[in-house]
């Protein structure tokens, strides 16, 4: 059997709504058993966004420094690895602190194969 264009745009006029009807249908999600704990990060805050529209429940999320952990790898005393003590840190000098030595080329913004204090403004104790 063929169906001819007007018969088949007919037949998928009928059936379109009921495809997407089928699509739209939401259930509300369950309710939660309890409401989050705030977080309790000791770190400084870095970030902060608000999803919701006004007059509805509103979802806060906040970023925050990371723990201290990881925060050594992070930190230098830039006077004890400036060994020639000229104001800033080559490669050599920057071998010492293996952190600091993986990730140079992405700290030095200006590419010129020193790092200075302005670069380092995150790293520096």
């Amino acid at each position: 059997m063929t169906l001819h264009r007007p018969a088949l745009a007919l037949a998928l006029a009928m059936l379109l709504p009921l495809a997407a009807l089928a699509q739209t249908q939401t259930r509300p999600l369950p309710q939660a058993d309890r409401t989050p704990a705030p977080a309790t990060s000791q770190g400084t805050q870095t970030g902060i966004a608000t999803f919701g529209n006004a007059g509805e429940q509103q979802v806060i999320v906040r970023s925050y420094e990371a723990d201290s952990i990881l925060r050594d790898q992070y930190r230098i005393d830039f006077d004890a690895l400036d060994s020639n003590g000229d104001g800033h840190l080559d490669r050599r000098e920057a071998a010492a602190h293996p952190t600091l030595a993986a990730e140079f080329a992405g700290v030095d913004t200006n590419a010129d194969g020193r790092l200075d204090r302005e670069e380092l403004r995150g790293w520096i104790r």
